[in-house]
């Protein structure tokens, strides 16, 4: 056998033993919607404190950290909060609801995705909470409905591709779903 028929079939070999490129692309695609969900939620409980410092000539002055816990939860940004609560077409009830709801869902949704748990239905149920989430940038208008729609619209396009490539998902831990 000569240098170059090992080298061949060595890296036949290897490209048959990779999963297809459908697949690697299904994960990746996978991973990305489930890091987006997980991390948009955990920015939901984040804040700020303030620390008191002294330097080295007991000179004292106040730092601002951002730190997360439970007491910063916001489900959403006061500014649009406010913006939506001024909107006819939502219900105060249902806005307050909707705020409490949004960050535990897209935790729950985001690790069912990183584990692959009930793929199909939560990449659909996440593409929903996209939608609703573009409700609220249509009714604020403005520039927030220009970007906030567009990156909403990207992420749905990702999320209806994640479903039609669902079946190329070889790494999960219940396929019935």
């Amino acid at each position: 056998m000569t240098n170059t028929e090992s080298t061949t079939s060595g890296s036949s070999c290897c490209c048959r033993c990779l999963p297809s490129g459908a697949s690697l692309g299904f994960i990746v695609l996978r991973l990305w919607l489930a890091v987006r969900a997980l991390l948009t939620a955990l920015e939901k409980f984040s804040g700020t404190a303030k620390k008191e410092l002294t330097d080295q000539f007991g000179a004292i002055g106040e730092v601002e950290s951002k730190v997360y816990g439970l007491s910063h939860y916001h489900g959403m940004a006061p500014s649009l909060e406010e913006g939506l609560r001024a909107e006819p077409l939502m219900p105060g009830w249902m806005l307050t609801a909707y705020g409490y709801a949004l960050g535990p869902i897209l935790i729950i949704l985001g690790i069912a995705l990183l584990l692959g748990v009930a793929t199909r239905l939560t990449l659909f149920l996440m593409g929903l909470v996209y939608v609703s989430l573009t409700v609220g940038m249509i009714l604020l208008g403005g520039q927030n409905e220009i970007l906030g729609t567009s990156m909403l619209g990207v992420h749905v396009i990702m999320i209806a591709l994640a479903l039609k490539w669902v079946e190329h998902d070889r790494w999960c831990l219940c396929k019935k779903c």
